[in-house]
């Protein structure tokens, strides 16, 4: 299992002081939505120049044109770009041909997909590497959690090419890590910690100790 730390600080000088801090000891920096709204793919670039041998994430939630989306994310240096599950299958056949060809990888982010045991398979033919199931802010404030639609996505496909996110934190950590997913999302349980890379390390070494 890997942590992804998603920042969503449409702030790009905080962006880059959060990495600064955790580039050596997190699995994957997510750029988050709001961040790219605010910059482009500027953020992912900046990172990926000061710190080449960190994977980055663009959360981009491609819904159309796919190819030349992915391109621009790929330009930037981004190693994983994020479509939107609901999209036309077109649009991601179009992201994952495109980050294939980069020698990168694509996410599909099953945000709202309410039949996620059939999209998730249709996703695998359209050659989507990694599936994600994700409750969003709004949702969570309404008590949702994402972790039934792991227990069903991670039925339906191989764990090991799943990920999840969602209000995700230390103390319902060990919910997620049982599913054995590849990659476990946390973004303000870590971002509003007193101790930023302090988080990272005991969420990391919680999800070591699971594995073992």
């Amino acid at each position: 299992m890997r942590l992804q730390m998603a920042i969503d600080v449409a702030d790009v000088d905080k962006v880059m002081e959060m990495v600064d801090k955790v580039h050596d000891v997190v699995d994957i920096v997510e750029v988050g939505t709001p961040v790219i709204m605010g910059y482009g793919v500027e953020p992912v670039r900046l990172i990926k120049e000061k710190y080449p041998q960190l994977t980055v994430l663009a959360d981009t939630k491609i819904a159309d044109a796919g190819s030349y989306e992915c391109q621009e994310a790929c330009d930037a240096g981004a190693d994983i770009i994020t479509v939107l599950a609901i999209s036309d299958d077109g649009t991601i056949q179009g992201v994952a041909d495109t980050a294939h060809a980069n020698g990168k990888l694509c996410m599909a982010d099953l945000l709202s997909v309410t039949e996620i045991s059939t999209r998730a398979r249709r996703l695998e033919q359209l050659g989507v590497d990694i599936i994600c199931v994700h409750t969003g802010v709004d949702m969570q404030a309404h008590g949702r959690t994402p972790l039934m639609d792991l227990v069903e996505l991670t039925k339906a496909v191989d764990p090991g090419k799943t990920a999840v996110a969602g209000g995700i934190s230390m103390s319902t950590l060990s919910s997620y890590t049982a599913l054995k997913p590849a990659i476990i999302i946390s973004g303000g349980a870590l971002g509003k910690a007193p101790d930023l890379r302090q988080a990272v390390i005991e969420m990391e070494e919680a999800m070591r100790k699971e594995e073992n």
